[in-house]
């Protein structure tokens, strides 16, 4: 990912930005419907044949992508569930609750196989590594935790942050976290030592909805409560591009980018829409409308044009958008 335009993404006519032909636009393909409660996580599983998701009915759900079949409900725990996460092995699945624990289960017998007992209040987000042995945790007591998948075991407490974490995750090659807070702060840590190697904070230090390596790693697009999106350069400190137009100043929203086609940033969005943008150019290319409430979370197939969206209580859809001819 480069921060200057790459040609053959877009050209500018007197002015206005025109599509090239590798411009696709989505179109609603399916609607799913099972959770009680908020959704709150979507995402695909690695191969994309998957997506899961949980909710607030304390609820994981794995979802057909091709039919929107319902093929399994993962029970257990006992409060809501803020978020979800699929191995990169596509064996295991990973779930953070407000009940105060990480659970994992096997996607082979969909029953689950641990529960990770460490945090201190709610658990908001989590992530995998690379390779599948590691997970990486943050939530209300305002921790990160490094967690032996194989044993359950909590290899490393970082505090991280001083208010809640909103986000985290590993990069391509497992080598660094990034984290954000409800404190305004981005920071960079390295795996092996826990170390902090970088913070990163915008002049206003507004709250920091998601964050999230760049598919090269060498970006985190950062989300954050003053209706912002930005992408930073983390090794020069800079941001290097800001994507605007819609609404975040309440909830942690999820944002993400293409993984196909033309390179997009994705954001959900409190005004009821998934907003696209090109990556580069910065322009709004696609509102997608449907929702009936705030749209929470977004996730993107990793081999097809498809996205998907999910939305708070008074929707509880999520509902997959299509790029592919029909």
């Amino acid at each position: 990912m480069n921060p200057t335009p790459e040609n053959g993404e877009t050209q500018k006519v007197n002015g206005a930005v025109h599509d090239t032909p590798q411009d696709v636009q989505y179109t609603p393909h399916l609607s799913l419907v099972g959770h009680t409660r908020a959704i709150s996580s979507l995402k695909f599983s690695p191969d994309g044949a998957m997506l899961a998701s949980s909710g607030a009915d304390k609820l994981v759900k794995l979802w057909d992508t091709c039919t929107g079949d319902i093929l399994h409900t993962l029970a257990g725990h006992t409060q809501g569930i803020s978020d979800v996460a699929w191995a990169p092995d596509g064996k295991f699945l990973a779930s953070a609750s407000d009940d105060k624990t990480v659970r994992i289960w096997s996607l082979d017998t969909g029953s689950e196989i641990n529960t990770l007992h460490g945090h201190t209040n709610f658990v908001f987000c989590v992530n995998y590594n690379p390779n599948s042995n590691l997970l990486v945790s943050g939530g209300f007591d305002e921790t990160l935790r490094v967690w032996d998948v194989a044993n359950g075991k909590s290899l490393k407490v970082l505090p991280a942050h001083s208010d809640p974490v909103t986000s985290v995750s590993f990069n391509h090659d497992g080598t660094l976290i990034v984290s954000c807070a409800m404190d305004g702060f981005v920071r960079i840590w390295d795996v092996d030592s826990g170390q902090c190697l970088k913070t990163l904070t915008d002049d206003d230090n507004p709250i920091c909805s998601h964050v999230e390596f760049s598919p090269n790693s060498r970006f985190v697009l950062i989300g954050t409560q003053d209706s912002t999106l930005r992408l930073w350069n983390y090794l020069t400190s800079r941001c290097v591009k800001t994507y605007t137009g819609h609404v975040n100043r309440t909830y942690c929203l999820f944002s993400c980018f293409t993984q196909t086609g033309r390179k997009c940033v994705v954001s959900g969005s409190e005004d009821q829409k998934v907003y696209l943008w090109d990556l580069q150019t910065r322009e709004i290319v696609q509102v997608l409308e449907g929702h009936t409430d705030v749209v929470l979370a977004v996730a993107t197939h990793p081999t097809r044009p498809i996205i998907a969206s999910a939305a708070l209580e008074r929707d509880l859809s999520i509902r997959l958008w299509s790029a592919e001819p029909s």
